[in-house]
C-alpha cells in the first residue's frame, strides 16, 4: 500500500483529500505546515506528496525547493492560483505536477496514477552503464563515478530517456510532450531549465554527455 503525505494548513481540505485517497486504497498521512512536512519525509517512508502552494509560514515553493535538498519523492502541488508563471515556477523548484482548486478526487487519482505508472514502467529495465553514469531504474537511482546523485523525478526522467536512446535527438517539444504531457502549460524554457540543472548535477565530465543540437534540442552521447 502507497502512502500519500498530504499538506494543507486548512483541517477541511486535508481531511476532505484523505477521505477520497483512503477510498482509492492509499495509506495518508497528514501535515498542517511545512515543517512537519519536511520532518515527515526525512523519517518516513512516503510514496508521494500532495502539497498545497498558499500555506502560512513556508508555502508550498518553499517546502519543495528544502524538500528536494534531501528527497526526490514525487510532489504533486494543490494550488489556487491561475497565473501560469506560478505554476512554472513550482516545476522549476522541484514539483511533479500540479491540481487547481476546486478539483474532483477523478482528476487527483488520475494525476498520481499517471506519476506511479511512470515510475512503475522505469522499474522493468535494466541497469544501464554509459560512461561514467550508472542508471538503476529498480532503485531510480543514478551514480556518478560511484557518487550518488540527488534528482527530482522529471531530471531522473530525463537522464533514463537519454541513457535509453543514446545518440537520439530529441526536439524541446517532444521532451515536453512526452515528459510533462501534452495538457502541460509552461513552455519548453522549462526543459531548458531542467537540462540546465541536471547538467550541474551530473557535474564537468558527464554533464557534457547532454549535448546541445542548435535550432532542435538535445542528444545524449557518453565519452569514455
Amino acid at each position: 500500500m502507497k502512502t500519500i503525505l498530504v499538506v494543507d494548513d486548512e483541517r477541511d481540505m486535508r481531511q476532505l483529500v484523505e477521505l477520497h485517497l483512503l477510498k482509492s486504497g492509499f495509506e495518508v498521512l497528514q501535515a498542517e505546515n511545512g515543517e512537519i512536512a519536511l520532518e515527515i519525509v526525512r523519517t518516513t517512508n512516503v510514496d508521494l506528496v500532495i502539497l498545497d502552494v498558499m500555506m502560512p509560514g513556508k508555502n508550498g515553493f518553499e517546502v519543495c525547493e528544502e524538500m528536494r535538498k534531501f528527497s526526490s519523492v514525487p510532489i504533486i502541488f494543490l494550488t489556487a492560483l491561475d497565473a501560469k508563471t506560478d505554476l512554472v515556477k513550482g516545476l522549476m523548484l522541484g514539483g511533479d505536477d500540479y491540481v487547481s482548486k476546486p478539483f474532483t478526487a477523478i482528476e487527483l487519482t488520475a494525476r498520481m496514477d499517471a506519476i506511479f505508472r511512470r515510475l512503475g514502467a522505469m522499474t522493468e529495465n535494466e541497469t544501464l552503464t554509459k560512461g561514467i553514469i550508472v542508471n538503476d531504474p529498480t532503485a531510480r537511482q543514478i551514480t556518478v563515478g560511484g557518487k550518488r546523485l540527488s534528482l527530482t523525478l522529471k531530471e531522473y526522467e530525463l537522464i533514463h530517456l537519454f541513457m535509453s536512446y543514446e545518440g537520439k535527438v530529441f526536439s524541446r517539444e517532444q521532451l515536453l510532450e512526452r515528459l510533462w504531457g501534452l495538457d502541460y502549460e509552461g513552455g519548453t524554457r522549462t526543459v531548458d531549465t531542467h537540462i540546465k540543472t541536471l547538467r550541474l548535477k551530473l557535474g564537468p565530465i558527464a554533464g557534457k554527455y547532454i549535448e546541445t543540437v542548435w535550432g532542435i534540442g538535445y542528444r545524449f552521447e557518453a565519452r569514455k
